[in-house]
């Protein structure tokens, strides 16, 4: 079985409707849309509302992690443009999913950190299936998800917390393939080597791992890693990729 997986897709929509390509199944893992864009401060909702430099500034503080100056500085910007925040936000996340869904293939997603949950139900079609916290299973492989991510100083929308992160896992019982946004807490895994430092991944995921020991643990959210593939015991741990910077899928052949 091939099962071809895309995880940080930030909006890159060329390439996306191919991603299925030879494949038994398609999975994505989230973070659909793209807020800033780290590498290019042009692109993204921040730099179409408020232009380049503001965005880059924006990026800037939040490289140096000063994040309240970052927030102050995001209110400003609203008031500038008498907009209130979530209305305006809402309406470019609408445009990014309106276009993002359409080109999507059919098949099985997960939220990412930066998604929002609550504006899927208007894009998803009836080929695509969403699971968080659930299984599902093909062709006789049992299949987890666990969507979203854990809170950090970065507010990201869908951050939530250990406890409610640990039930979604609990939830799963025994998986051969477990798909999730974030990593399980292992140091290289976690670490980018472009925007240096460690994202958080998650305990709850490790110890799941270790305990249940699928045969594959598949994720995203770190772009460049350190490490984009390790062993937990029998596990293989695998990071399928930055969809925005590279545009096509991870193929995971499972016998």
């Amino acid at each position: 079985m091939q099962i071809n997986l895309i995880s940080d897709v930030h909006f890159r929509t060329d390439g996306l409707a191919e991603a299925n390509r030879d494949a038994d199944v398609f999975v994505c893992l989230g973070d659909l849309i793209l807020f800033l864009d780290y590498d290019d401060p042009a692109e993204g909702i921040f730099a179409n509302l408020f232009g380049t430099a503001n965005s880059a500034r924006y990026i800037e503080m939040r490289r140096r992690f000063k994040f309240d100056e970052a927030r102050a500085f995001s209110r400003e910007l609203f008031e500038s443009i008498g907009a209130e925040p979530w209305q305006a936000i809402s309406e470019q996340v609408a445009a990014q999913y309106a276009k993002l869904f359409a080109a999507m293939p059919g098949g099985l997603m997960t939220y990412g950190n930066v998604d929002l949950p609550v504006m899927w139900p208007e894009y998803v079609r009836s080929d695509q299936q969403v699971l968080d916290g659930e299984t599902t299973e093909i062709d006789g492989l049992r299949v987890g998800f666990v969507g979203g991510g854990l809170q950090t100083p970065y507010r990201t929308p869908f951050e939530i917390s250990d406890e409610d992160f640990q039930r979604k896992v609990d939830q799963l019982g025994e998986v051969d393939v477990l798909c999730t946004h974030i990593p399980p807490a292992v140091p290289e895994i976690c670490y980018d080597i472009v925007a240096r430092r460690l994202e958080r991944g998650s305990t709850a995921l490790l110890r799941y791992i270790e305990e249940v020991q699928p045969r594959y643990a598949v994720h995203g959210h770190v772009h460049q890693p350190l490490a984009s593939r390790t062993t937990i015991g029998r596990t293989e741990v695998i990071n399928v990729g930055h969809f925005r910077s590279l545009g096509q899928p991870y193929r995971l052949i499972v016998n």
